[in-house]
């Protein structure tokens, strides 16, 4: 397994440097506008409590590795009513819609990549062994730590100017990712012996969990970007 952290952590170095994650550190925007993103990623942060519950998630099991799984799934199939506390402290519920538009956009191409990402990761985790399920989960885990390490650090210029604490996209969930579990077990997880083909199959899936999550982000980034223009009149306006 330790082959396969270090192929994890090659992958994360890479995938911070996409360009969502610029757009994150542009300190010439807003932190409101840098959040923009927030509402596309809905179907995916909604859908990963199920992830977690119903598809990692395995009981009973004597299966050592997979009581490791189910560990994680504890800690991570709950944190989803934070994302909603944070949509209505951003100010997303006081845009009155017709519930039809509201499912109109959550299925519209605008959010393919995000409805996509959940169905794509149950594959992965159905046809892996469990021990090769734990690569996907620390996969999964790192491109999390990615994005709220930035995050965290914007809601915290959020809260400086609002005076509300974000609570999804920032410290409260950033501190819980870092001091999670499997995080924490890297060199137990480095001890793990996998056969040859364990070894190519977890090296496999990993990359695909990247290859998904950097989609994601293009997603994210081309929505934040629509909100910025479609803004832009008004603000043109104003001046």
């Amino acid at each position: 397994m330790k082959t396969v952290l270090k192929h994890i952590f090659q992958h994360k170095r890479a995938y911070a440097k996409l360009p969502f994650f610029d757009f994150l550190r542009d300190d010439d925007l807003s932190p409101r506008e840098r959040l923009a993103f927030f509402p596309c990623m809905a179907s995916f942060i909604l859908s990963f409590g199920d992830l977690n519950r119903l598809v990692l998630r395995v009981e009973p099991t004597d299966d050592p590795w997979q009581k490791m799984i189910n560990a994680h799934t504890y800690e991570d199939d709950h944190h989803w009513p934070w994302y909603l506390e944070d949509f209505t402290k951003l100010g997303h519920d006081d845009v009155k819609r017709p519930p039809g538009d509201t499912l109109r956009f959550l299925y519209s191409d605008a959010t393919i990549q995000n409805r996509l990402l959940a169905h794509r990761l149950a594959h992965l985790v159905w046809g892996a062994e469990p021990v090769v399920r734990l690569a996907i989960i620390e996969a999964i885990e790192e491109t999390g730590q990615v994005l709220f390490a930035l995050t965290s650090s914007i809601a915290a210029q959020y809260q400086h100017d609002t005076g509300t604490e974000l609570r999804y996209c920032g410290e409260y969930h950033f501190n819980l990712e870092s001091g999670h579990a499997m995080n924490n077990d890297h060199a137990e997880m480095a001890g793990i012996v996998l056969t040859p083909a364990q070894q190519q199959d977890a090296v496999q899936r990993v990359d695909q969990v990247f290859e998904w999550f950097a989609l994601w982000t293009h997603e994210l980034l081309a929505y934040a970007q629509a909100q910025s223009r479609a803004a832009q009149p008004a603000c043109e306006m104003a001046a």
